[in-house]
Parts: structure tokens; C-alpha cells; sequence
């Protein structure tokens, strides 16, 4: 409440905080409070429990809010800290207009300001990720901001209240399916503990150091000590007992990334076998001796012969197979299925040995050597998210390249939007397909050890899974297949298709012309048809500029796909159509980097009304020469304005 003093009362010793609900139905106090650091800075901390701090702002200067940063709106809020004999807090006050801060269930403190010129409410959220949050996902949960699901429980755990789960509620946390035996054995026989390796984790707070020399010994100690639920050993041992909390899993590019070894009874072990069978098979190993090992290494080069060497790939770095062409003829049934055919290359559907279905591109027009062809596959082969396509392996064999993926059930994106199925996607599963594909491309461009620019950013190169999870496909085949400038813009469809402006007229590429196209891909998925279509009387319809226009005038469904009969999330749908606007800004400067666009579909980042690019109406007058027009000077932005998140 502006005026009121957050923080400590020194004649009555009371704090004065912001405490979270429980729930979002449940106003009980929950984990998360805000409050004064309680060292003496003049700073705001959130803090789990009460306990661990997991955000701080900055230290107050004497003059600006050391919270949040200036805006048009918090330059209106005057922001001070107070110490003297009576207390010891931060006060606010403010100047005609309306502000509110909570702290959500889920532990972001959240700062909504009233715009009057707008007539709507903006916001500001610290953290800016929800896994910086402490013990987001509770007691052995793991937090994992690229996934769909933000919190899972680890192999050998389910959540501890699975009604809480199914509302996001996960601070109940995870619990074990079948508790741990301690030790090698139980009295009673049978399998003991053993470890599970997690790779690329944060590790978790307040471990216990020992002086051991090798990870054997520190796995040793742990599996002695029943009260250790888990070790890591990075330059010493690590031990954990107790709750494991604040387990975030990272990706390779994060330097933060541990292994960690978490404990679980046998039997939850993934790929465990009981007992009896283990005692069996000691058995049989036993009676079969020698004569049994000597059947089986014949019966293997047996088959090896027969299958004419179906399977003569050989492992290299990250897991990636190389094949022989014939293995691949063989798996293709001499390239028989084709799935597809794009500007690279033409597409098959293969079957591994081990039933494991995957796609083969063959590529088209390479110009590089073998050697540097071998060098760039192994650069996109350390490439794993769960948003970009991930590729097995690959064949080089004189002028023959080809290229093995795993294969998506789902097919393409552009066969779901643009084709007569039966099945129409609803908004949820557009909204979740937009943001996968805005991670895919966001990891690639800011993850990766070198920016990779996509450069054929369409629905034709969005892959769905069986779950309709989707994945950027064709990602670094520009580099790959190194073709010249003109041959790469046939790749492309239509006049205008998805490229940029500043590609158009040869200037300079960087990740924004993927920005650019992803916000053009964005107007097909809001209306489900061409950007470019024939109306019912046979007229064009250009709908960017038609989507643009329709937010800018307010009507946001005006734009929405006719089958969705408007069911469809007003939120959403307004900052998806603000996001491709701002996306296919003539300037590059003005559009948004794809981090920022992940971001603003979270709903952590604010999107205001964009200006209605210019190229559009120009591109509406005389569609023919709009290439032309997009690389001249009367194209660039007449508003000269910026992002403002």
C-alpha cells in the first residue's frame, strides 16, 4: 500500500512483508515472501521458507527505485528507505496513477502498472525465469524452463499430490515410488541401492564437502550412509541428505551444467530386472560356459553376414552414426517412401535394425568437400533441444550426402494449417506449437557455441511429433549445402514468401531475417491460411496486412481462423498478433531477438501496439514489385521507434 512501511517495526520488533498464497484458490500464506534483506542493506529480497534468498534488487542509491527499472509509468512512483530509531523499511509513494505488486503462488513477485493512454495494465516480473525461483517444483522436483511441463519428477518419483500437479501447483514436490533398502543388500537378499546419473544439472544447495579422492569412493560413502540421497563428484566429493531441492535441469551450452547421482531402490532403476531373473541368468551363464559364448559369437557374425552389413555404422563424436550408402538404401527400401521434397533435397522414410524409424534427406548440389562436409555435420550433431529436430547421422561417399534425422509422426506443420484434414488445431495447441518453435529458434541462435541462422524459417520446416510437440527442422543446411545467394532465394516461397527486407536488397545476414519470417509463419498459424490466398470472389487477400490492421483497429478475432469459431484465449491471441508485427519490422533494430519473443509468450515480457510496417501497404498497392520497393529507401521506418518490453 503506497505509504505503508515494509519492512521492520524496532518498537514492537514486528516485519511488515508480502507473503504469496498457497495456491490461486487458496489464500493461506505460502512459501514466498518479500521482504527487507534482514543484514542491514538497503535492499528487497524474495526468500523461500524465509530462509533462502533467491532474488535481490539492487542497492538503493539514494534515488531511483532499486527494484524495477525507470519506465514512463515507475518514474510517477517515488521509492525511498527509511532507518531510524522507529523503524527500518521501504516506502513507496505515488502520483495519479494505479499500481499493485503481489507475489504469485509460484514465487515471481509481479508489479502491474494502469496506463491511461492505453487503457491497460503493464507489468514488470523479477525473476525473469521461473526456475531462478527456489524450490519452484519442491521436495526432489526438477525444474526445466525449456520443457513444456515446467516441473517432472526423476525417475523412481511421482508427485507427491498429483491434484496439485494437475493445476501447477508443484511445491507438494515429488516423493519416492518404493523406498530405498540402504546399503549393497537387504538382510533379506536381493538388489540394493543404486544411482541414477542426471547430466547437465544445477547442483543442489548446502552439500556436504568430504576429502575423497576418486567418485568411487565418494559413491562408496553415500551408499554406506543411509541418510544420502544423492553425490556428485566435480574437483572433490559431494554429498546430499535430506530433501533434494532446487533441481534445475541445464543444457550443454550452460556452464553451470554437473552430473549429479541420485538414489534409487533397484527395482525403480530404468531397465532394472528383478532378482530371480538376475539368478537366472547367472545360471545359464554358468552351465553354457565357454561352448555357450563361443554359439552366440557365432551366431552373431552369422547374422552380421546374412543382413550383408545392414548395421556397419560406426559410433563418432555426440553419438552420431556414420552409414554406409547401402546401409541407408537398406533402411529405406532403395528410397522408396519419399516424404517430401524442399529446396535441399528430397526426404524418406527409413527403419533402423532396431525398429527405430528415422528420415533421410539426400542433399542436392553440394559444393563443399568431404572433409569439410564431415566437419560441419559433427558442428550440428552436438545440436540437442527438444525443439529442433535431432540428427542421427550421416553419409558421405564420393559425390553422395545424405543426412539421417529422427523421424516425427506428426509430419509437418504447414500439412496440419494448409491441408483438408479432418483434425483442426485448436488455439491451445497453435499457442504451444508458436512457443516451441521460438525456443527451437532461440537455442539456436543464443545457445549454440556459434549462432546459427536457420535461414528457411516456414511451416513447411516445422516438424510435429506424436504429441504435436514441435521441432525446427533444416536448421544450418544454408552453411551446410553452401549455395549461393540466389540459388538459397528459390528455397523460398512465392515473391514475398518469408523473407526479409534486408536480404532482399544483399544486405548483410544476421539472426533477425529468422526473426522476420518466424513473425510472417505467426500470420499463418493466427489465420490458417496462405499469408498469400484467393478470397471467395476471387480476389487476393494479403493477411499480414490484414492481421496488422485488425490489431492496431483493436478487432483481434477479426483475424482468428474462421474454424476455430472463436475458442481462443484474448490474451494470447492479442500478444501472438503483437509479436509477429514487431517481428517483420522493416528495421532490423526494431524487431524483437527470439529470446525476447519466448519471453513475451511466457508472459514474463510485456509487448506494447507496434506501428503497421509500411512494407505491408506497399506490398497491398502493387504486390508484383514488392521485392523492389522493401530494399528502397521509401521502405525503411518512418516512426523511428524501438521495442519497449
Amino acid at each position: 500500500m503506497p505509504g505503508g512501511c515494509l519492512g521492520l517495526n524496532k518498537i514492537t520488533g514486528e516485519h511488515q512483508n508480502i507473503t504469496s498464497w498457497e495456491n490461486t484458490d487458496n489464500p493461506a500464506p505460502g512459501p514466498f515472501t518479500g521482504r527487507m534483506y534482514p543484514y542491514g542493506s538497503d535492499q528487497f529480497v524474495l526468500l523461500w521458507n524465509g530462509s533462502e534468498i533467491y532474488w535481490r534488487s539492487r542497492i538503493w542509491n539514494g534515488r531511483h527505485d532499486p527494484t524495477f527499472p525507470s519506465t514512463k509509468s515507475t518514474s510517477l512512483m517515488k521509492f525511498t528507505f527509511v532507518n531510524n530509531k522507529q523503524q527500518n523499511c521501504a516506502v513507496y509513494t505515488i502520483n495519479s496513477f494505479i499500481t499493485r505488486t503481489v507475489i504469485l503462488s509460484s514465487g515471481l513477485l509481479r508489479q502491474w502498472f494502469w496506463e491511461n493512454s492505453t487503457q491497460e495494465w503493464k507489468f514488470y516480473t523479477v525473476p525473469s525465469f521461473q526456475c531462478d525461483v527456489y524450490s519452484l517444483c519442491g521436495a526432489f522436483g526438477i525444474c526445466d524452463q525449456q520443457s513444456s511441463n515446467i516441473c517432472r519428477c526423476s525417475y523412481g518419483f511421482e508427485p507427491a499430490s498429483m491434484k496439485e500437479w494437475e493445476f501447477n501447483v508443484w511445491s507438494s514436490g515429488c516423493v519416492r515410488k518404493t523406498s530405498l533398502r540402504c546399503g549393497n543388500k537387504s538382510s533379506a537378499g536381493g538388489e540394493g541401492d543404486r544411482f541414477l546419473e542426471m547430466t547437465n544439472m544445477s547442483l543442489p544447495a548446502n552439500p556436504q564437502y568430504l576429502t575423497l579422492r576418486s567418485a568411487q569412493d565418494c559413491e562408496q560413502f553415500c551408499l554406506n550412509n543411509c541418510a544420502c540421497n544423492a553425490y556428485a563428484f566435480v574437483s572433490g566429493c559431494s554429498i546430499w541428505t535430506g530433501d533434494l531441492r532446487n533441481l534445475k535441469q541445464l543444457y550443454d551450452a550452460d556452464g553451470r551444467c554437473g552430473n549429479l547421482y541420485l538414489r534409487l531402490a533397484a527395482s525403480d532403476f530404468p531397465g532394472s530386472t528383478s532378482s530371480h531373473k538376475l539368478v537366472i541368468s547367472l545360471t545359464l551363464s554358468v552351465i553354457g560356459g565357454i561352448l555357450g559364448i563361443l554359439c552366440v559369437l557365432v551366431g552373431v557374425i552369422w547374422a552380421f553376414q546374412r543382413r550383408k552389413r545392414i548395421w556397419m555404422a560406426k559410433q563418432v563424436e555426440s553419438n552420431l552414426i556414420q552409414f554406409t550408402y547401402g546401409d541407408l538404401q537398406h533402411v529405406t527400401k532403395n528410397f522408396s517412401e519419399r516424404l517430401g521434397t524442399g529446396g535441399f533435397g528430397s526426404v524418406f522414410k527409413g527403419t533402423l535394425i532396431d525398429s527405430t524409424e528415422v528420415a533421410v534427406k539426400k542433399l542436392e548440389g553440394l559444393r563443399q568437400g568431404e572433409k569439410q562436409f564431415r566437419t560441419e555435420v559433427r558442428t550440428l550433431a552436438v545440436i540437442q533441444h527438444v525443439n529442433v529436430v535431432r540428427l542421427r547421422g550421416f553419409c558421405s561417399k564420393g559425390s553422395k550426402r545424405l543426412l539421417v534425422y529422427e523421424y516425427m509422426s506428426g509430419g509437418s506443420l504447414d500439412s496440419h494449417l494448409f491441408r483438408n484434414n479432418s483434425v483442426v488445431l485448436g488455439w491451445k495447441m497453435r499457442y504451444q506449437i508458436i512457443l516451441g518453435i521460438a525456443r527451437g529458434l532461440a537455442y539456436l541462435h543464443e545457445k549454440c557455441r556459434e549462432c546459427i541462422i536457420h535461414c528457411d524459417v516456414k511451416p513447411d520446416n516445422v516438424l510435429l511429433d506424436r504429441d504435436f510437440c514441435a521441432k525446427v527442422a533444416d536448421f544450418g543446411m544454408a552453411k551446410l549445402v553452401g549455395r549461393d545467394f540466389s540459388t538459397v532465394l528459390t528455397t523460398m516461397r512465392g515473391t514475398i514468401g518469408y523473407l526479409a527486407p534486408e536480404w532482399i536488397s544483399g544486405l548483410p545476414i544476421t539472426s533477425k531475417v529468422d526473426v522476420y519470417s518466424f513473425g510472417m509463419m505467426l500470420f499463418e498459424l493466427i489465420s490458417g491460411m496462405r499469408n498469400t490466398a484467393e478470397s471467395a470472389d476471387g480476389s487476393k487477400i494479403f493477411y499480414p496486412y490484414l492481421v496488422a490492421t485488425k490489431v492496431i483497429e483493436g478487432d483481434i478475432f477479426g483475424s482468428l481462423d474462421h474454424r476455430l469459431n472463436g475458442a481462443a484465449d484474448i490474451e494470447e491471441v492479442t500478444r501472438v498478433c503483437r509479436v509477429a508485427c514487431w517481428c517483420i519490422q522493416e528495421s532490423e533494430a526494431h524487431r524483437p531477438t527470439m529470446g525476447q519473443v519466448v519471453q513475451i509468450l511466457e508472459g514474463v515480457l510485456e509487448v506494447r501496439m507496434p506501428p503497421l510496417p509500411r512494407a505491408l501497404q506497399l506490398l497491398m498497392q502493387d504486390q508484383s514489385q514488392s521485392c523492389d520497393r522493401l530494399s528502397s529507401n521509401e521502405c525503411k521506418d518512418p516512426l523511428d521507434q524501438s521495442l519497449d518490453f
